[in-house]
C-alpha cells in the first residue's frame, strides 16, 4: 500500500531495479513459455527428421549388398560355340535360353561336390539362382571367348529371396507360406553359406546397372536413372540459368516500374507456388502433343523442369541483385560507366553468389520433382543406357525420383528394399548440390 503524507498526498511506491514486480514476472513467465514452445518445436523436428533418416537407412542401406552363389561352371563348346571359331558375332546367336540349364546342372554338381545332401530336385535348386545368372554368363562368355571349353568359378546372383535370407527379410516363418522359396531351399542356403559358396557383399550393380523386371528384384539397378536425372540437369542448367539471370536483370535494372512489370512480378512469384503437375500437363500438351518430341526423353523432361524451375531462379536472382547497395551503382555511373557497364561489371559480380546459390537450390529442387515427369511418360521400363549428348537427350530413359515410384509400386518386397536404396542416392546427390551451393556463396560473397 502507498504511504500518506502529511497533506493527505500519496507518496509514489519506491521499488528497487533489483526487485521484480507482478507485471515483470508476468512478462519473464511469457517469454520462457515462448522459448520452450520454441525448443519443443525445433527438437519435434529434429526427432522427425532423425526417425525419417532412420527409417530409410534401415531399410535401404541393405539394397548396397547383394547376395552372390560362388560355383565352378563347365562352358560346353559344343553349346556355346558350335562353329568353334570362338567369333563373338557367331556365339552371339546362341541365346540366353541355352545358357540356363549349364548354370543349373552346374550348381547342382556343386551342391553334390560339397556333400551336402538334400531332397531339392535339380529345377528347386536351379531356383535359388537368379534369373539374370544366365544372361551374366552370357555377357562374360562374349567378353572373353576363349573362355569357352574351360571351367571357371563365377560369382552369379542369388535369387531375390534367398538374398532375402541373409538380409532379414526372409524367415522360415514366412518361407513355408510363400511359393517362391521353402524351408529345405533357407537350410540349402544357410549350408552353402557355411562352406563359403554363397556370399553378401557390396553391389556396384545396384549403381550403375539398368532396371530389370519385376521378377528380378536382385538385378535391378540406378544406371538409367541416374543418366536420365542427369541429362535432365544438364538440360535445366542449360536453359533456366540464362534466361532466368536475363530476365531478372532486365526486371531489376532496365524495366520501368509500371503496371505491366507490376503483372510480370506477380505473375512471376504467382508461378512458384503453381503445383508440379500443372508443369507436367503443360509439357505434355506443348513438348509431347504440339511439338512432337519423343516421350520419356531426357530432353522434354528437362524442358518441364526448366519451366518449374524458372521462377525460383529469377525471385532469387532478382532479391541478390537488389542486396547490392545503390551506392556501388551511383559510384560506377559517377565514374562515367553506363548502366549496362554498371550492372555487369559491378553489381553482377557482387551478386553473382546469391544467383548461384538460387540455381543449385533450383536445381535440386527440380531433380527431386516426380509428378510433371509421371505425366510425360518416363514412368516406362528402359533397359537400354541413353547415347551421349546431343543425340542422348531424344534417347528414352528413366528419373531418379521415377524409379523410386516405380519399385514402390511393385509387388516383390525386395523392390521396396531397392526403392529406399534409390531415395538414399537421391539424398545425396541433394546434400551434395546444397553443400555445393553454401561452398559457392562463402567462396565468392564479398563484403562492402
Amino acid at each position: 500500500m502507498s504511504v500518506t503524507t502529511e497533506g493527505g498526498a500519496p507518496e509514489p511506491r519506491r521499488t528497487s531495479l533489483l526487485e521484480l514486480d507482478a507485471r515483470t514476472r508476468r512478462r519473464n513467465r511469457s517469454e520462457a513459455r515462448f522459448r520452450a514452445y520454441g525448443l519443443a518445436a525445433v527438437t519435434v523436428a529434429v526427432m522427425a527428421l532423425v526417425l525419417l533418416l532412420v527409417s530409410i537407412l534401415s531399410n535401404g542401406l541393405s539394397s548396397f549388398r547383394q547376395t552372390f552363389v560362388s560355383f565352378p561352371i563347365t562352358l560346353d563348346a559344343d553349346v556355346l560355340d558350335p562353329s568353334g571359331n570362338r567369333n563373338p558375332e557367331e556365339m552371339q546367336s546362341v541365346l540366353t535360353f541355352s545358357y540356363g540349364p549349364l548354370v543349373q546342372q552346374a550348381f547342382v554338381d556343386h551342391v553334390a561336390a560339397l556333400g551336402i545332401e538334400t531332397d531339392l530336385p535339380a529345377s528347386a535348386l536351379g531356383d535359388m539362382i537368379s534369373d539374370q545368372a544366365p544372361a551374366q554368363l552370357r555377357a562374360a562368355v562374349l567378353s572373353n571367348p576363349a573362355m569357352v571349353g574351360e571351367t571357371i568359378d563365377l560369382q552369379l546372383l542369388a535369387n531375390g529371396r534367398v538374398d532375402g535370407v541373409f538380409k532379414g527379410r526372409v524367415t522360415m516363418e514366412s518361407a513355408e507360406r510363400d511359393a517362391l522359396i521353402s524351408p529345405e531351399q533357407l537350410i540349402l542356403a544357410e549350408q552353402l553359406r557355411a562352406e563359403g559358396s554363397i556370399i553378401t557383399r557390396f553391389n556396384w550393380d545396384f549403381i550403375t546397372a539398368p532396371d530389370a523386371s519385376g521378377q528380378r528384384p536382385e538385378a535391378a539397378g540406378l544406371g538409367v536413372a541416374i543418366m536420365g536425372s542427369f541429362y535432365m540437369m544438364l538440360v535445366v542448367l542449360a536453359f533456366a540459368l540464362p534466361i532466368g539471370v536475363a530476365a531478372s536483370i532486365y526486371l531489376e535494372e532496365f524495366a520501368p516500374k509500371n503496371r505491366l512489370t507490376d503483372l510480370i512480378e506477380v505473375n512471376i512469384s504467382n508461378l512458384a507456388a503453381v503445383p508440379s503437375i500443372v508443369f507436367g500437363i503443360l509439357g505434355l500438351a506443348i513438348f509431347i502433343n504440339f511439338a512432337g518430341l519423343p516421350q520419356s526423353a531426357p530432353i522434354v523432361g528437362g524442358l518441364v523442369l526448366t519451366l518449374m524451375t524458372l521462377p525460383t531462379i529469377i525471385i532469387a536472382t532478382r532479391a541478390s541483385l537488389r542486396a547490392v547497395p545503390p551506392s556501388i551503382r551511383e559510384a560506377a555511373l559517377g565514374i562515367g560507366a553506363s548502366k549496362m557497364q554498371s550492372v555487369f561489371h559491378h553489381v553482377l559480380p557482387l551478386a553473382a553468389p546469391g544467383i548461384l546459390t538460387g540455381t543449385i537450390i533450383g536445381l535440386a529442387q527440380a531433380l527431386g520433382e516426380t509428378a510433371p515427369l509421371l505425366l510425360i511418360g518416363m514412368v516406362a521400363f528402359v533397359r537400354e543406357y541413353p547415347a551421349a549428348p546431343l543425340d542422348g537427350l531424344f534417347d528414352p530413359a528413366s528419373a531418379l525420383p521415377v524409379q523410386v515410384y516405380s519399385w514402390t509400386q511393385r509387388s516383390d518386397p525386395a523392390f521396396v528394399e531397392r526403392a529406399s536404396g534409390a531415395i538414399i542416392v537421391l539424398l545425396v546427390f541433394l546434400i551434395f548440390m546444397n553443400a555445393m551451393a553454401v561452398l559457392l556463396r562463402r567462396r565468392f560473397e564479398r563484403r562492402w
